[in-house]
């Protein structure tokens, strides 16, 4: 009788292990049972937590990030075996550093995802509603987002072209020859 696969976060590590250097696991194909929550907290600095305590492993965190999923109900660590949900204060993910070349806009995370905006890795901007700045994201993969940290945003502010919209002027970027809105012409997006 072969012994049963590990659960809880041991389990967590064993399954983002065991994709290796093969790429991200396919955690959107597992339909594991939800097993409750386990007490990990990705902070909106970007910062994970497990029970209080941040992870100060990086390498830990960027495996426990390749097997996060976000479903209708919420964030989990997903395994073959178990599904777990997390808190997730904002975004899973910082996007901490942009490059631009031939057109493209290329992002790295803080877990080290490389994301090209375009079609399917849209940049969007929301107003905070308490201090009315600009909230960006960049969409990572799967419903999962990074938060646009402020100077990289403000590097795409620099490279932001004006453009006609139905809706009126806008500044924006162009990535993968799709047009991303940071805000209105002569608006204070910062």
């Amino acid at each position: 009788m072969s012994p049963s696969p590990p659960t809880g976060l041991d389990g967590v590590v064993s399954a983002a292990k065991a994709s290796g250097s093969r790429g991200l696991p396919p955690v959107h194909l597992w339909n594991p049972p939800h097993c409750g929550e386990i007490d990990i907290v990705i902070k909106r600095d970007g910062l994970w937590f497990h029970e209080g305590t941040p992870i100060g492993r990086e390498a830990l965190v960027r495996l426990f990030s390749t097997v996060l999923r976000r479903d209708p109900d919420g964030f989990h660590l997903v395994t073959p075996v178990e599904k777990m949900k997390i808190t997730v204060e904002d975004a899973p993910f910082i996007a901490t550093r942009v490059d631009q070349k031939d057109g493209v806009l290329t992002f790295l995370t803080n877990v080290g995802d490389v994301v090209e905006a375009g079609p399917d890795n849209g940049i969007r901007v929301e107003m905070d509603p308490e201090t009315g700045e600009p909230r960006p994201y960049l969409h990572v993969r799967r419903g999962l987002e990074a938060r646009i940290n402020r100077p990289v945003f403000y590097e795409l502010v620099e490279l932001a072209v004006e453009r006609q919209t139905p809706e009126g002027p806008v500044m924006g970027v162009e990535s993968n020859g799709t047009f991303f809105p940071v805000g209105p012409v002569g608006a204070h997006v910062l």
